[in-house]
């Protein structure tokens, strides 16, 4: 039976919640279990350790929060309601970061349906047999001996992935076609293409009650028995209707859609508020402004909970398992409102969102009323979206610092980053603002990501942005004190509670400070390092070299997931991978400085510990295999997590 033993990891590495390895010896082989073992305790002990892996990538709190959601989008009725994830031909290229990222889902439990292309692919072969691809408003020009290449390329490409996927461990089916049916789009015009006219999901959700993947082409038949080619894109967009799933994915190599001036990355679109301005811009045009007409068109069949990611296959996980995202993520969100009395929003609406989803008042210290009345001693504006998914109220009263006093978010408020949205609106009309949150708040990562300095004791946080000077904030929270109005056990006042009694918060029991804004890590996680951030935080952790890890057993499934992770962390250097029987050759899907498998004994293990030359040991083995490595380690006593 698999097992995992762990010491924890000094404090000086910068990143709390570091990937598994690195925080523990991991004994775990997706390949090698005992007869004793059933099917189920194996799932779940994948599921446990592919759970721990995503804990490198983001918070434990968000990794969790989106598993439980994913997990209960789907049920037995309706086992597809996860994701729609379209692959473009380009991306079948990287087919070792896809069959990893999908595995990655599976193992989870997570049952998402793939959809691919083959444009490229086809391309090619089209060329060598001297045919030229030709295209009319994009849509690919299909004759009969195109659609026969494509018939041939679509199955190989299918077959590749489903092969690279069940090499994994991971049970795929390929469904090349009998999911779409379609009529001709426009034969003269386009010949062999077709228009979508029904989905058939039978297919798919029998091979989700299998347990396996479904894998599909977009090629349909028509009515009369013709094979039809489809755009991949339209077809998933079609499949996305049909399914209505919580998210559909589109990857490609570029990871995202990108500002046509600046060069950045668009890290959100709200449709509802942005798209008319958008398609106005000078740089949104061509397949752009195509891309966003057929998103758009698609979100507006789909219910609000729905969302489309534009993300590269090594950053699926990231995209959908924390708050900050990896790629482009687009929604169709609603307009903001800010009003400055409860009567403008409507009262009866507002207690019930302060009764649903106020801790304070779900815990019983305040009540309904209390908040309410609360409201009347100073001025405040109330922010949030149309169907309440956020409410927010900040508090701010003249020639004093704001105080967010209550952030109120629903589910689908933090699925779909609308708590992002409100925040952003509040920060355009505040350029200082403290709020505070509790210890136990699911989203609590949200706001360390958010402010540049915090102060937490006894399970209680302070978060503020706009002051980085110390002296201020003292001044600040002083008027809070004297003024009653922030409770004082959010104040950093009065006698702190010993070290034994404070929360297993990001900082403990210390006193509060701010940082200076810094560029983020590219990659980085939690402890105040996070992506797409560039700000400091009182939680920070002192910057330290990367630590270097040594992973043994390193070819099976376990092994191939952690040398991604290692690939793209920034606090964790990959230097050593054994393996007996890879020993030799080059370690592929590692990219920041070469590495060559070796086959490491226990001496050898022993040795290099004594030496110093690793600061922690990952062991992707069975538990008979991994205890004399353990044993080595321990009879050092040496410095490394073991």
């Amino acid at each position: 039976m698999q097992a995992v033993a762990a010491r924890r990891l000094p404090r000086s590495l910068a990143t709390r919640n570091a990937i598994t390895g690195a925080s523990r010896v991991v004994s775990a082989s997706f390949g090698s279990t005992r007869s004793m073992q059933s099917s189920a305790q194996l799932a779940q002990t994948d599921r446990d350790t592919i759970t721990r892996l995503l804990y490198s990538i983001g918070t434990k709190r968000e990794v969790e929060r989106y598993l439980r959601i994913f997990s209960a989008s789907s049920h037995p009725g309706q086992p597809a309601k996860f994701a729609v994830i379209k692959i473009g031909g380009a991306v079948l290229d990287q087919l070792d970061d896809l069959a990893l990222s999908l595995s990655f889902l599976y193992r989870v439990g997570l049952y998402p349906v793939v959809l691919h292309g083959a444009g490229p692919q086809l391309n090619e072969i089209l060329e060598a047999e001297g045919v030229t691809p030709d295209y009319i408003d994009g849509i690919r020009i299909t004759d009969a001996k195109t659609l026969q290449i494509a018939r041939r390329v679509f199955a190989e490409e299918n077959l590749r992935l489903v092969t690279a996927l069940e090499k994994l461990g991971t049970r795929a089916r390929p469904i090349v076609t009998g999911v779409f049916t379609a009529d001709y789009l426009d034969r003269e015009k386009y010949g062999l293409v077709g228009k979508i006219t029904r989905v058939d999901k039978r297919p798919i959700e029998a091979a989700i009650a299998s347990g396996a993947l479904p894998i599909l082409t977009s090629l349909a038949w028509s009515n009369e028995g013709q094979l039809l080619n489809v755009n991949a894109d339209v077809a998933a967009g079609e499949l996305a209707k049909e399914l209505e799933p919580l998210k559909i994915v589109y990857l490609n190599d570029k990871g995202g859609l990108f500002h046509g001036v600046t060069g950045q990355k668009l890290d959100v679109i709200n449709m509802d508020e942005e798209y008319d301005s958008l398609m106005k811009e000078s740089w949104v045009k061509y397949g752009t402004k195509l891309k966003l007409r057929e998103i758009k068109e698609l979100l507006d069949h789909l219910p609000r909970t729905s969302s489309v990611a534009i993300i590269s296959a090594d950053s699926l996980q990231k995209e959908l398992f924390t708050d900050s995202g990896a790629g482009t993520l687009i929604r169709r969100g609603y307009k903001l409102f800010k009003h400055s009395s409860v009567e403008a929003i409507g009262p009866d609406r507002l207690r019930q969102v302060i009764h649903d989803r106020d801790p304070e008042v779900i815990s019983g210290n305040q009540s309904v009323a209390g908040v309410l009345n609360d409201l009347k001693e100073t001025p405040y504006t109330i922010y949030g979206d149309e169907p309440f998914d956020v409410v927010a109220i900040v508090s701010h009263p003249e020639g004093e610092v704001p105080i967010m006093t209550k952030l109120l978010p629903s589910r689908n408020g933090i699925l779909n980053n609308v708590v992002d949205n409100v925040f952003k609106a509040i920060k355009k009309d505040h350029r200082k603002l403290f709020w505070t949150a509790r210890a136990d708040d699911e989203n609590r990562a949200w706001h360390f990501e958010r402010a540049d300095g915090s102060f937490t004791r006894a399970g209680k946080s302070l978060f503020w942005y706009g002051i980085q000077d110390v002296k201020e904030v003292e001044a600040v929270i002083k008027s809070f004190e004297e003024n009653k109005r922030l409770e004082r056990s959010y104040l950093p006042v009065g006698p702190s509670p010993p070290p034994h009694r404070a929360s297993a918060a990001p900082m403990a029991a210390r006193g509060y400070h701010t940082m200076a804004r810094r560029p983020s890590l590219a990659s980085g996680t939690q402890a105040g390092i996070h992506t797409g951030s560039s700000r400091g935080y009182a939680t920070a952790a002192p910057a330290s070299e990367p630590k270097r890890v040594a992973l043994i057993g390193a070819r099976g499934f376990t092994g191939q997931a952690l040398v991604s992770l290692l690939n793209t962390h920034p606090s964790l250097n990959l230097t050593h991978v054994s393996s007996r029987e890879l020993a030799g050759s080059q370690l592929q899907g590692y990219t920041k400085a070469p590495v060559t498998y070796s086959s490491l004994s226990p001496e050898d293990v022993k040795k290099m510990e004594e030496n110093g030359e690793v600061d922690a040991w990952v062991m992707a083995l069975p538990n008979g295999v991994c205890k004399p490595f353990v044993d080595a380690l321990d009879s050092v006593q040496g410095k490394s997590v073991v």
